[in-house]
């Protein structure tokens, strides 16, 4: 169903419990069954039922894409049990409804389980300002909240006649993996995944399975070596700091700020960096979870060396600060709007983007035209604007050699775009059989 409000289609997500869903009613007679509500053949907004025919059914992830206007998953089907690899919106951002209408138990890691109120309180937010129906209220988050069954990594626990265990992922903290040992195969999905190590969480390692759900983002594409992205950000802040300017450095909540500040922290400790927006509460949850951090000391050191903006007058005072670290971290929103245009008329200073910048976000319109939504009216912004790759996503060579190194029968390649998940047929094919997945259409193996 769409709605004309001005000059955008919103998708409205007027769920019917167990009315309008494109799950299949009968269970598998034989086989696994998997249904993606989304995230097949696009990044983000992810949702995935798992059957078999004991009657054990799961969902992993639920989520929706922070785009404009968002993208949302198909309706669940009833379901006892979903498993919440990770805490950001594209993977946990529908969860209210589904623990709401269906009463279904939350299973994650203590860390994700901390910022799921934080996150969804934003989500919440952002529908109200930007006027896009959300399908979920206040009411329902609460019951959220009182769904989640935590688990320690790497412990096992039983949903139906399944062993289910969480393994770290790599990509945050707290990040987790999910193996389950059926009766007849033994599955892994990835979630979102990291092989490398980064300032603040150890890589994620290959397990061996039957069937292999692996994230496809990267897939086709190559990062830069990591250290060396470090270094040139660091660099270019000192560059900018030596002129007497500002780096604004807009980074994602959960995630991409924690690293900024780590690597700052370590390598030049004598900046005055200011650290603002919901990074800061999420930070605070990530130090009551340290067993799920590398090194939660060195984070804390971080965290309390920044000066954290708590209110108008530290907003006035960050102006002057080396750099202001903030989200939103597309652009879209956020303190980073404030500071952007207090700062643009200022040309010693700078824009040092370190994250993905997705379609229609603030910050792509930034860089492909100079120019960026600030308050209604499409402004220029006559800055110095850089791109850092420190992605926290496995690129293809590292998705290719985990996949190898679980020793799969079956790929099940998604969260990624078509050229994504062919470039990785490409490469796997001749040694598993590769599964590109359809949203909303049932696959058996």
């Amino acid at each position: 169903m769409l709605i004309q409000d001005g000059l955008l289609d919103f998708h409205v997500v007027l769920y019917r419990a167990g009315r309008t869903s494109s799950y299949p009613a009968d269970p598998p007679e034989e086989g696994i069954r998997f249904h993606f509500l989304g995230g097949a053949g696009e990044v983000g907004n992810v949702g995935c039922v798992i059957e078999d025919n004991t009657g054990t059914r799961l969902l992993v992830d639920y989520g929706l894409a922070p785009t404009k206007p968002p993208r949302y998953p198909s309706e669940a089907p009833p379901i006892s049990h979903a498993v919440i690899t990770h805490g950001h919106i594209d993977h946990i951002g529908m969860a209210p409804w589904l623990a709401s209408s269906h009463g279904t138990l939350l299973h994650g890691s203590e860390l994700t389980a901390a910022v799921s109120r934080i996150m969804w309180a934003d989500t919440y937010k952002v529908s109200d300002i930007e006027g896009y129906p959300l399908g979920w209220d206040k009411r329902d988050m609460e019951t959220a909240l009182d769904s989640w069954v935590t688990h320690n990594l790497e412990d096992w626990f039983e949903i139906g006649q399944w062993r289910c265990r969480l393994l770290r992922a790599g990509h945050i903290p707290g990040a987790a993996m999910l193996e389950i040992e059926t009766p007849t195969k033994r599955i892994l999905w990835s979630g979102d995944i990291d092989t490398r190590d980064s300032p603040n969480v150890l890589g994620a390692r290959p397990v061996d399975c039957d069937i292999l759900c692996l994230e496809s983002t990267y897939g086709g594409r190559s990062h830069n070596p990591r250290d060396e992205e470090e270094q040139r950000l660091v660099s270019r802040v000192m560059e900018v700091v030596s002129r007497g300017g500002t780096a604004l450095i807009p980074a994602f909540a959960s995630g991409r700020g924690q690293d900024v500040l780590r690597i700052l922290h370590r390598e030049e400790p004598s900046l005055n960096v200011h650290y603002d927006g919901m990074g800061t509460r999420v930070t605070k949850e990530w130090l009551g979870c340290r067993t799920l951090l590398r090194d939660g000391d060195r984070m804390e050191a971080a965290f309390r060396w920044s000066k954290r903006v708590s209110g108008k007058s530290d907003r006035r005072k960050a102006l002057g600060a080396d750099v202001i670290v903030t989200t939103s971290g597309m652009l879209d929103g956020g303190p980073a709007i404030w500071y952007l245009n207090r700062l643009r008329h200022d040309s010693r200073s700078a824009i040092l983007l370190t994250g993905y910048q997705a379609e229609g976000s603030g910050g792509r319109k930034l860089l492909e035209e100079g120019k960026i939504p600030i308050f209604g009216n499409l402004t220029r912004i006559p800055l110095e604007i850089d791109k850092f790759d420190l992605s926290n996503h496995a690129d293809h060579q590292a998705l290719s050699a985990f996949a190898r190194g679980c020793t799969p029968e079956d790929l099940i390649l998604f969260h990624g775009d078509s050229d994504s998940c062919a470039a990785l047929d490409t490469e796997l094919a001749e040694e598993m059989r590769v599964h590109m997945p359809s949203n909303n259409e049932t696959m058996h193996i």
